[in-house]
């Protein structure tokens, strides 16, 4: 089947569309029932009556918008009508909800007329926390638009007009730096004066481009101001009318810094992007096919071209959803009563900011691997850049409260915070981990720190004050990978090859020579990272260590074992992993480390779990685990996880609560566990699970991730003397930042 039917059947799969309603609070019993709706109900309608501000409490106002569109102007469609617009609607109202949490209510008008749709919009303000206006034609939706600002008390944004502007805007932004041009020098050409064209025009004022600088085309030609005197031009298009000559788009182009595509494809030529400036900077919009295609317009010429189309499978893509998801959550989440320009500003300045930041690993696997770097091939973050929502809802909210136009004031680190844990809670999770770990930073040792995803992570830790890395690695390779990647930052480092390191091999010496190791193996052994980074953690030179991003797993541990062994209260080290669900957290262990463990160990990889889990600010309830609950089998096999557990519940030492051995959805299942098996010790289902051994362990952790959609934190090792962590093969750069922010907070538990 080619797209179009690929499309036909994605849209009909039941159930039709692809949206639905879903509840968020319990409605399981009847008094949930009560509550949702009659009798409880009118306990908050009497408080909303009193005062109307409260719906934000009592409802999903605060985190509704409204789609709403005629289907006058659908993009590659024309004038198509509001039922047949439905699915585009739809579709919007998926983009809000995937990339900022946002839901909507997508709205079909029949109407023609634009003060029936003001005031059926206008109605509508009761339900809504905003309004994103879609796919009506110029010059209908600056009126509308114009209307609905100072009619309504809610934001209102028409994402045909301002959505292109803003994500243009940063990519003009930083075009221009990377050309080193100035805003208010550059000759700005636009192709088209619809209401992108007109929105994006504006705007380019607002970034400091000059009106009089400004060039502005539609199908008649260069608008100048002999037209507005003929009468030629509505309002919008003549407040860009030029006192020049008459011209075509090419007359238009010559000399001009900036090309402006947002009319029809193929109509601009390779000779009318030579005729531009040194070094022009284009941006062809059209769709599907670009005012000119990307690689006609880079080679049009010999010196830099900076291209930007509205295409995905070209580089620097101009994709609205950079911008109105994460505009409309800055702006919900201070209760604004606009967006305006100084939003949009912000907006777009975090926009530009956040493409000359280190881009994280899943994102340039989801580009195929491609190099992504600030340049000019890169002006502009990728859409499924999680730091995105990040960077734009705080600016945003920011600039609400500073110009006025908030309601609610709000702690913007606090905020930050909260938007995380609206992409999962393992961000959370990691959050309170990362905080702690900035409170006091301590010296983390990567011993493959001439690895590039080392280096990445060095910048990224030292850049959020996580830690202070120690990357050892041959030093002029680190430095080279430093400027290649454009990373700016002096981190230490330790060239196991280039420096003198008779300290640090007479120590290991001292610690191995009754395990056969001679002074000279001592001597060569410590040029290997992993025993010279155990040596230096050992030594007190650094905090902690992270290792085996390029080793097996056992051949990681190794070395910090030897050297750095088990905690004076710990016979045994183990690997857990944080698994996080939408509403749930489990650590499970152990996944990497003991093979078959005994009682004993696992009754010590119990309490070390424990311990964990409240370095992430979670209350542990331990589960030993078995293919048997409390009894019901009596083996070898069921008799060593119930010996552990009551090993753990005769530990003084041991403040949580632990029962065993039981099966896996006895554990974690509430109704099971308080139902059948009122004498348990948990209350409350397990979130530490102590599996039998590691077979079982791995299997089940990766159950979990994958058929149950969990996110995973780890291996995290504890049990060690000093705090090691070994990475897994293939892990990304937000995974070695993770691990070096919990090996600071284990550090910092130690100094107490």
């Amino acid at each position: 089947m080619g797209l179009d039917d690929d499309a036909r059947e994605y849209h009909r799969q039941d159930p039709p569309g692809k949206i639905e309603i879903s509840t968020t609070k319990p409605t399981n019993t009847q008094r949930d029932l009560s509550l949702a709706y009659s009798p409880g109900v009118a306990a908050p309608c009497e408080d909303i009556h009193e005062d109307t501000n409260r719906a934000y409490e009592y409802t999903s106002k605060g985190n509704l918008v409204g789609v709403i569109s005629n289907g006058s102007a659908v993009l590659g469609l024309g004038d198509i009508g509001a039922q047949a617009s439905k699915p585009v609607m739809e579709g919007k109202g998926v983009l809000f909800k995937r990339f900022a949490d946002i839901d909507v209510f997508d709205i079909e008008l029949d109407f023609d007329d634009p003060s029936d749709i003001v005031t059926a919009t206008k109605a509508m303000e009761p339900t809504f926390g905003g309004i994103n206006l879609e796919d009506i034609k110029a010059p209908d939706c600056f009126e509308i638009e114009e209307r609905l600002r100072e009619e309504m008390d809610i934001p209102v944004f028409h994402d045909d007009q301002h959505g292109t502007a803003i994500i243009t805007g940063a990519g003009l932004v930083n075009a221009a730096d990377i050309l080193d041009k100035d805003l208010s020098d550059l000759t700005v050409t636009i192709s088209g004066a619809g209401a992108s064209a007109i929105a994006t025009a504006d705007f380019y004022v607002s970034l400091g481009v000059k009106r009089e600088n400004i060039t502005m085309c539609d199908s008649s030609g260069i608008i100048t101001t002999d037209r507005v005197e003929d009468g030629d031009l509505n309002k919008y298009k003549a407040q860009f009318a030029q006192d020049r000559s008459a011209g075509d788009l090419a007359d238009a182009m010559a000399g001009a810094d900036v090309f402006v595509g947002l009319s029809v494809g193929g109509i601009v030529s390779p000779e009318m992007v030579q005729s531009m400036a040194d070094n022009p900077i284009i941006f062809p919009m059209a769709n599907p096919e670009p005012e000119i295609g990307y690689h006609e317009a880079k080679s049009a010429r010999d010196d830099t071209v900076i291209v930007g189309t509205g295409r995905s499978d070209y580089p620097n893509q101009v994709n609205n959803v950079l911008g109105f998801p994460f505009i409309f959550r800055g702006a919900l989440d201070v209760r604004a009563t606009e967006i305006n320009e100084a939003m949009k500003v912000a907006a777009a300045r975090a926009l530009a900011d956040l493409a000359r930041k280190d881009v994280p690993d899943a994102v340039v696997k989801a580009y195929g691997d491609q190099p992504l770097q600030f340049g000019p091939e890169y002006i502009l973050p990728k859409p499924v850049d999680p730091r995105v929502m990040f960077e734009i809802a705080p600016a945003v909210a920011e600039a609400a409260m500073e110009s006025g136009a908030a309601r609610e004031s709000i702690d913007l680190d606090v905020y930050r915070e909260e938007l995380e844990a609206r992409l999962g809670k393992s961000r959370e999770m990691m959050r309170v981990v990362l905080n702690k770990a900035k409170t006091d930073p301590k010296r983390v040792v990567l011993a493959e720190g001439d690895d590039e995803k080392m280096i990445r992570a060095a910048y990224q830790i030292t850049d959020q004050g996580i830690a202070t890395p120690v990357l050892i690695g041959d030093r002029d390779a680190i430095w080279t990978t430093m400027d290649d990647l454009g990373l700016d930052f002096d981190p230490e480092i330790v060239d196991p090859v280039a420096d003198e390191l008779d300290a640090y091999a007479d120590r290991l010496y001292e610690l191995r020579k009754r395990k056969g190791v001679t002074r000279r193996e001592a001597s060569e052994l410590v040029r290997d990272g992993n025993y010279l980074g155990s040596v230096m953690v050992e030594m007190g030179d650094a905090d902690a260590m992270l290792t085996g991003l390029m080793h097996h797993y056992p051949s990681a541990l190794r070395p910090p074992l030897q050297v750095i062994g088990t905690a004076d209260d710990a016979d045994y080290a183990a690997g857990v992993y944080m698994l996080t669900f939408r509403n749930q957290v489990v650590f499970v262990a152990d996944a990497t480390v003991n093979q078959d463990p005994g009682a004993a160990e696992l009754a010590e990889i119990g309490r070390h779990t424990g311990k964990l889990a409240r370095r992430f600010n979670v209350d542990p309830r331990a589960a030993f685990l078995s293919y048997s609950n409390f009894g019901s089998v009596d083996n070898e096999g069921t008799r060593k996880p119930r010996q552990a557990a009551q090993t753990l519940r005769e530990d003084p030492a041991v403040d949580f609560p632990v029962d065993g051995e039981m099966q896996a959805d006895t554990a974690v299942v509430e109704d099971i566990l308080n139902g059948t098996y009122d004498f348990a010790e948990l209350d409350d289902p397990a979130n530490v699970l102590i599996f039998p051994n590691l077979e079982a362990g791995n299997i089940g952790y990766k159950l979990l991730q994958r058929l149950g959609g969990a996110d995973a934190i780890g291996p995290m090792l504890v049990g060690m003397d000093k705090p090691v962590h070994v990475l897994q093969r293939g892990d990304e750069v937000k995974d070695i930042v993770n691990l070096a922010g919990v090996a600071v907070v284990d550090a910092q538990e130690r100094d107490d």
